[in-house]
């Protein structure tokens, strides 16, 4: 299946008032979520989809109380410019599994916190 680099693509604009910028939101929470079992396989991720959609209303309930329209409008276009890059395949498996740290499989601790620890876990 060849991709189309503007399939995905989405005409920047702002949002007219704070119920057309909740309907935004929505509509792009609902995309992100809805093309969670495509992503889930095509970067091979070894998470089960309900972890990888519970982090995607993570990063969502992050921005909740934003205030101003212009600052949800920003997000709203990084939003749909990282849907873009996932969905056309235009990141890496690590890139994907950032988002996830506690279930990262280069594990949690890559450097040991001090000398002696790594002394003596033969890594130095």
């Amino acid at each position: 299946m060849p991709i189309t680099p503007t399939k995905y693509a989405i005409t920047t604009r702002q949002s007219a008032n704070w119920s057309d910028a909740k309907r935004r939101v929505f509509a792009l929470y609902r995309r992100w979520l809805r093309s969670t079992p495509e992503m889930q396989s095509m970067y091979s991720l070894p998470l089960p989809i309900s972890v990888i959609r519970t982090r995607i209303r993570q990063e969502f309930e992050r921005n909740r109380f934003v205030n101003k329209l212009p600052v949800v409008d920003v997000l709203l276009t990084k939003g749909h410019a990282d849907y873009q890059e996932t969905m056309n395949f235009w990141r890496q498996t690590t890139h994907m599994m950032s988002y996830f740290n506690e279930e990262s499989f280069r594990g949690a601790k890559r450097l040991p916190s001090s000398f002696i620890d790594g002394f003596l876990q033969g890594r130095n």
